[in-house]
Parts: structure tokens; sequence; C-alpha cells
């Protein structure tokens, strides 16, 4: 490790930044080296913004991964390297709102179902039982699994909130075959390496294999099965109150937006018309 970088990870350290973030922010930083195969404190202004036009029309990340590059530069720059005179900038964000493609019931039993590897399939059940973020399952530890209480703890969760959402008895039993066959032992879920958890990247191909051995064409991406969750509990006439909660969403506005998920479920109702019509002809 360089001492740039060393000093750049103890910064981030200091200022308690998640391990998610500071492994984004330290990708977006050695992204920026590697392009210019230079150290990054040689580099000035109108270069880091020309990188960062690469990354948009060049390389046409989505526009969230660029704003991750650029907060991650951006805090590089001006807080490690105490550049005050850092303007660093991308375009605002496209309007558009697009809801995720939400799967039935029956459509997530057949991609759990699916999956024949234990380990695979207990984690997926977890993210959909439990409604985690798919940085949060792999993050599981075995103490965070409360059998007593049947709730599962969320430590430092997004927004560095703790939690605790639901362990469902169907789960909490796989999960004791699962630990009696494999004995995990620092992390639930742990990767290839001693000592490691295993990596989103990993939890994601999980999912899409099951999906794509199920059949499924939509819903592409583990957390639909976290938007399935909510979803599923407000069909099933749970308070959206208590949903947000589960989520650990900080605005009751965020967990409203999968009221417009179930809207579809209104295709099964009659309008008053049609009791218009069905008295009126018998």
């Amino acid at each position: 490790m360089t001492p740039l970088r060393s000093q750049f990870e103890s910064y981030m350290t200091l200022q308690r930044f998640s391990p998610k973030t500071k492994e984004a922010y330290t990708n977006a930083v050695k992204g920026l080296a590697m392009f210019y195969r230079t150290s990054p404190d040689k580099l000035g202004n109108e270069q880091v913004q020309s990188y960062l036009h690469y990354l948009i029309e060049d390389r046409k990340l989505a526009w969230s991964s660029v704003n991750v590059a650029l907060s991650g530069l951006c805090c590089f720059y001006r807080h490690c390297l105490k550049r005050e005179n850092t303007a660093l900038s991308i375009p605002r964000r496209p309007r558009q709102h697009r809801l995720p493609k939400i799967l039935s019931p029956e459509e997530v039993f057949r991609i759990i179902d699916s999956v024949t590897n234990l380990k695979q399939r207990v984690l997926l059940m977890t993210v959909y039982g439990a409604g985690l973020r798919v940085g949060e399952v792999v993050r599981l530890k075995s103490f965070h699994i409360e059998r007593e209480r049947k709730m599962i703890r969320v430590d430092q969760g997004k927004g560095r909130k703790d939690r605790y959402t639901l362990l469902p008895e169907i789960l909490l039993h796989e999960l004791e075959i699962y630990w009696r066959r494999s004995h995990p032992r620092q992390w639930l879920f742990p990767g290839r390496r001693e000592g490691n958890y295993i990596s989103i990247a990993t939890a994601q191909k999980y999912y899409e294999r099951a999906r794509e051995k199920a059949g499924i064409i939509h819903g592409q991406g583990i957390h639909t099965l976290r938007h399935c969750f909510a979803t599923h509990l407000l069909e099933q006439g749970t308070d959206i109150s208590m949903i947000k909660e589960l989520l650990g969403h900080r605005s009751l506005k965020t967990t409203m937006n999968y009221l417009h998920l179930t809207k579809e479920r209104t295709c099964i109702l009659k309008s008053p018309l049609d009791h218009l019509f069905d008295k009126s002809s018998s």
C-alpha cells in the first residue's frame, strides 16, 4: 500500500466511513491513477474533470456510479490532500422514475426452490425473508440471528443505523441445518478467503443463476427480493410504518414508493360502474 493510499484510508477510518464507502472511494482514486498512469496527487482539476467525462461518455457508466466516483475524488482532493480549490462536477441526474419489476410470491418460491446449494439457498431466503440489502446479508454474523426473539439484528446498515427485522420460522429452520453442516465461524456466509465474507458480486451471481434456472425473465438483481419483501407485506395488509422500520428507511416517503408497486393488484377489483350494470341486468 502506498503512503498516499494509507493516508486516504486513515482519513476515511477516522471519519467512520462505512466499509462499502471506503472501498468505493478508494477504487475511484485508483481508477483515476490507472487512467493517467501517475500518482493522483500530481493531477489537477482539469485532468480529474476529464476523467469524469471519460466515465460518462466512453465508459457509459450509470449516473449513480459516476456520482460515487465524483464524491470519492472530491473527498480525496479536498479533505485528504487539503486542496480547497478543488472544483469537480457532473451533469445533474436525468429525471426518470422507474419502478422495479416485482415478482409474485410464486415466482420468488420458484427462484429459491431452484437452488440446490444449501449456502446459496439460505442466503437468498434471508434476503427475501428479512428484507435485507445485499450489503447487509453478506456481513451477517452468527450472533445477529436471535433465535429466541425470532429476529435478525442488522448492525450499521445504510445510514449507519442499527435495526431489527423478521426471522421467519422456515428461515430459522434452514439456518439451523446450514449451521450444522457448514459450521460458519466469524461470518454467516464466509468467502473463499479465510476471514472474509462473500462479496456482493458473488451474492448477485447466486441470485441471477437461480433466476435463470427458474425461468424468470424479469426481476433482475438480488435487490428485487428486498422489493418483493416490502411489496408482499404491504399486500398482506402490514402497516406501512412497520415496513419502514423493517427496511431501515429514514423517511416514510421512501417506503411509500411501494404503494405504486401494489397497484397492479387493482386489476382484480371491480369498479362501481360494473356493479351498476350488474344490478340493471338482474
